[in-house]
């Protein structure tokens, strides 16, 4: 049961209480958009890295396929020829 304002020692009523619970809850509500802002930052950049490390990887497979194209054509039928026996029932 909820103290009652006569169960408080003289000065410190429940309204105190619910104004430091208000403040509280004001603290922890910026100290999460603070958060929730430093993980977006932190999230964006691991995102420009990944797509910075993908378009480098394709710019190199692509030179890789100029620089070899027999082998690259033969792969690439191995690879559905593979695929058609494994999708195959």
């Amino acid at each position: 049961m909820a103290p009652k304002d006569a169960d408080m020692p003289a000065g410190h009523g429940l309204g105190e209480d619910a104004h430091d619970i208000a403040q509280h809850i004001q603290f922890i509500r910026n100290d999460i958009e603070k958060l929730a802002g430093v993980v977006a930052g932190a999230g964006g950049h691991q995102f420009d890295r990944a797509k910075s490390a993908a378009s480098e990887a394709a710019s190199e497979f692509e030179a890789a396929v100029r620089r070899n194209p027999l082998p690259a054509i033969a792969i690439a039928a191995g690879l559905g020829f593979l695929y058609g026996v494994l999708t195959r029932r």
